[in-house]
């Protein structure tokens, strides 16, 4: 590609952004256009500068990057985001890359493949690196949590037994471990302690940290 590709990067840990500016200033055809620490000035910045590879992080203090991915695309409908995550939660990476995203990177990714990933996403195609296409095909064929179950899910991971889940949600005990049967069973687990992991690894949940 014999034009510079412009960057903006929008993630809130601060040592995150120096690493990714560090990286890309070793590249000659890739350029830090600005970078923002939150999703407001973020989305500002993507909105005034027309970045041409955006690489989003997964969650911020007030927001988790999925559910702002529209707007993006609203914005602009060409825009070619890559989501910056922690760790590889396959129900995360499904719901970017349903919502438009262009890539899926962790970071622990190295800076070789980070700027394969930039170029990728800049040739018009979809860049998820080989340890996150393992985790989508371990479960594959697993059914979805319907959206009671991962209400239930959600309370389970907090640590609620099955009388405040059902008082919570004004439903009997009896539906409540309908419910966790049906989650067990979906996510080919056993107990609540193995759910709970499972819910958090996967990224079925999402927990503040």
């Amino acid at each position: 590609m014999s034009h510079t590709i412009r960057i903006l990067v929008i993630e809130a840990q601060a040592l995150t952004r120096l690493g990714i500016k560090s990286i890309l200033e070793e590249s000659d055809e890739l350029e830090l256009i600005d970078d923002a620490g939150n999703s407001v000035d973020g989305f500002a910045k993507f909105k005034h500068l027309h970045p041409d590879v955006t690489i989003l992080g997964l969650r911020f203090p007030d927001s988790c990057s999925i559910d702002d991915l529209q707007k993006y695309f609203a914005e602009d409908p060409h825009a070619k985001v890559i989501v910056l995550a922690e760790h590889a939660g396959d129900a995360e990476i499904t719901k970017a890359l349903r919502k438009g995203a262009a890539g899926y990177i962790c970071k622990d990714i190295s800076p070789e493949e980070l700027v394969k990933a930039i170029r990728t996403v800049a040739a018009g195609k979809k860049y998820i690196p080989d340890e996150i296409v393992r985790v989508l095909s371990q479960n594959l064929g697993q059914e979805e949590l319907t959206p009671a179950e991962a209400n239930v899910l959600r309370m389970i991971v907090g640590g609620m037994s099955n009388k405040e889940i059902a008082f919570t949600l004004d439903i009997s005990e009896n539906t409540v471990k309908s419910h966790i049967q049906n989650i067990f069973g979906k996510i080919g687990v056993s107990d609540r302690t193995s759910a709970a992991t499972t819910a958090i690894k996967r990224g079925l949940v999402r927990v503040d940290l």
